[in-house]
């Protein structure tokens, strides 16, 4: 009876996944049948970070390479800041695809999402890495899309 249980619980959680795999690759799939490839996006990251206070920054991306990035007091982020790494490895919607997609495939413990309705991205990302630790805890908003011309 135990083994029928633990297996059942297995085909659970296993079916869990695949649906959750199952929706980022159709909202994938929706942002790149969208063919935007000049945009600018509000990001804002969440965590118990030391580049907090320059959150949200607006990011310009074209071409899949980022034109610029600026803090939320509008000065541009030059490559020499602190945070630069931090902030270009999320500077684009195919980074944070990447970024969810390695939560969801075991990276943390709990992975919530929200999607754009429209354009099929992430809007919302929240990530428990390990369940019972604190400040581990990441998350991305992203907001104020708009697709450049």
């Amino acid at each position: 009876m135990k083994k029928i249980i633990l297996l059942l619980l297995a085909l659970i959680l296993t079916a869990c996944s695949f649906d959750a795999r199952s929706e980022v690759d159709t909202n994938r799939q929706t942002w790149q049948n969208s063919g935007i490839t000049h945009y600018r996006f509000t990001l804002f990251i969440g965590c118990f970070c030391p580049f907090r206070d320059q959150m949200p920054i607006t990011i310009e991306v074209q071409n899949g390479e980022v034109i610029s990035m600026t803090a939320s007091d509008g000065t541009l982020i030059p490559e020499t800041d602190p945070g630069y790494e931090n902030f270009t490895r999320y500077a684009t919607i195919d980074r944070i695809f990447t970024t969810l997609e390695a939560g969801l495939s075991g990276d943390a413990d709990e992975v919530t999402v929200t999607y754009d309705p429209i354009h099929g991205f992430p809007s919302e990302i929240y990530f428990d890495y390990i369940k019972d630790a604190v400040d581990d805890e990441l998350s991305f908003t992203i907001s104020e899309f708009e697709a450049l011309k």
